[in-house]
């Protein structure tokens, strides 16, 4: 996807970029597939698959969520997906990104520079960094980190009533099926599910509303070990 590819797939989805973003994204693909160079934050080795695979995938949670001056926590952000795209886009957005690896926060602080972009970055396991931050948050994101069950654990609990969980996902099969049980437990209600097809390549994306409908039990989430033994799900 080149840079006009970008702008008009972006356009078909209602999300229009100015002169001075599409500054910030080509900085941004430039410097992380420097960076990429010496620390491994990507596969991803090329400028048109930036562009497509990470940048326009980011956004695409736009066309059917509004992220204007919401409080957003990413978790397992990475080298910035899908949150720092969606800050870029949408200035008022309160973004904070959470990875327990420290390579890739060091990229990430390095990023906020590079971008002169005023955003949060956390350095911790979502399990641990909850306790300080429990209910806190708009919307929750992530993208293609786990299975719905152990995500849905590591993300409610941060999700202020009204709140919405929005996972990232691929192609769903029973992952939802499982995740619905855990995101009752956790207080929220599954609202809809919208998939789509990414451009030029054809693969497809999948786009969880969870609505926080009440508080989540103060026993989750549990410690990972836990969670990822014994995840929340029907026997």
């Amino acid at each position: 996807m080149s840079e006009q590819d970008f702008i008009f797939e972006l356009s078909k989805i209602g999300v229009e970029v100015s002169e001075e973003q599409l500054v910030k994204f080509s900085e941004y693909a430039n410097f992380l597939l420097e960076y990429n160079q010496h620390t491994n934050l990507t596969a991803i080795r090329t400028l048109e698959e930036v562009y497509l695979k990470h940048f326009y995938d980011s956004l695409l949670g736009a066309k059917y969520f509004d992220f204007e001056g919401k409080s957003l926590l990413d978790i397992g952000s990475g080298a910035g997906f899908p949150g720092v795209p969606l800050k870029i886009c949408f200035p008022s957005l309160e973004l904070t990104v959470l990875d327990s690896n420290g390579k890739k926060t060091k990229f990430l602080e390095d990023l906020k520079n590079v971008l002169d972009l005023d955003f949060t970055v956390i350095n911790d396991r979502a399990e641990k960094y909850i306790l300080t931050k429990r209910e806190s948050f708009d919307v929750v994101t992530s993208r293609a980190v786990t299975a719905m069950p152990v995500l849905s654990e590591l993300s409610i609990p941060f999700v202020k009533v009204g709140g919405y969980f929005l996972p990232y996902k691929g192609k769903l099969s029973d992952d939802l099926e499982q995740g619905e049980y855990a995101i009752k437990i956790l207080g929220g209600t599954l609202e809809r599910v919208e998939e789509c097809t990414l451009p030029y390549e054809g693969s497809t994306r999948t786009f969880v509303f969870v609505n926080k409908k009440c508080k989540t039990d103060e026993e989750f989430p549990r410690v990972f070990d836990k969670i990822n033994k014994k995840p929340l799900q029907k026997k």
